[in-house]
């Protein structure tokens, strides 16, 4: 499997509790705790030449990982219409945090992906609601974080075809803190944690749903179906 972990890489470069907590950036962070179940796992920033999601990173890729947040619109059109596009054909997606905002994720859903936030140092707990399964393997009835960026409902996405987490917020918000998606031959994991100032990267039990849903995102046998004018199977009587 060949994984991509892409991030904007702009809080690092210019907020000193953003790179203290993550010397080697948030993309850095994820690739490190994936290199260890895989081989394969590469980094691309925004500011590289065409994002670093050129024609022939992205043929490469099974799974894409997206961190985005102040910078969502300095993605390049065309760039994220290529991702889009990878995803249709059977690209895995995981979208992490303020990426539900991304230009990626809303092309793929088709809303505004809005929803409320408060920065309030709080408490999170995400609630496991389907235990079975394979993105929750080995998480326990929930998780919780001591500080968090609250997100709430509502969140203008469309129905998750699989609900995985429920989050509350010591403030007293609910939110869906993650959710599966296909769209195309592609699978999409939305996973809510990972506001840039806290440390939830490091997190053992968030590392571990990541892991998993790199896992359930990848492609591995989803046929490719053929479209258009078609030739009948059967010979058709012309009484």
């Amino acid at each position: 499997m060949n994984v991509l972990v892409w991030n904007e890489n702009r809080h690092e470069k210019e907020n000193k509790v953003v790179s203290d907590i993550y010397p080697e950036g948030i993309h850095g962070a994820i690739a490190g705790f994936l290199g260890e179940d895989h081989e394969n796992v590469k980094t691309a920033t925004l500011d590289e030449e065409e994002h670093g999601l050129t024609d022939e990173v992205l043929a490469e890729t099974d799974v894409l990982i997206w961190w985005g947040h102040k910078a969502h619109e300095d993605v390049k059109d065309e760039i994220a219409e290529k991702v889009k596009q990878r995803v249709l054909e059977g690209m895995g997606l995981v979208v992490l945090h303020s990426a539900h905002f991304s230009k990626v994720f809303k092309k793929l859903m088709g809303t505004t992906c809005d929803l409320k936030w408060r920065e309030a140092d709080e408490k999170e707990r995400l609630w496991v609601v389907d235990p079975t399964h394979p993105i929750t393997e080995g998480v326990g009835e929930y998780i919780e974080l001591e500080k968090e960026e609250m997100y709430g409902e509502h969140f203008d996405i469309p129905t998750p075809e699989e609900l995985i987490f429920l989050s509350w917020f010591e403030g007293g918000e609910v939110f869906r803190s993650g959710a599966t998606f296909r769209r195309g031959r592609g699978k999409v994991f939305y996973f809510r944690p990972g506001h840039e100032t806290y440390p939830t990267y490091h997190n053992k039990e968030i590392q571990n749903v990541i892991k998993n849903g790199v896992k359930w995102v990848n492609n591995t046998n989803t046929p490719k179906h053929v479209y258009g004018n078609a030739q009948p199977l059967e010979e058709i009587s012309t009484k």
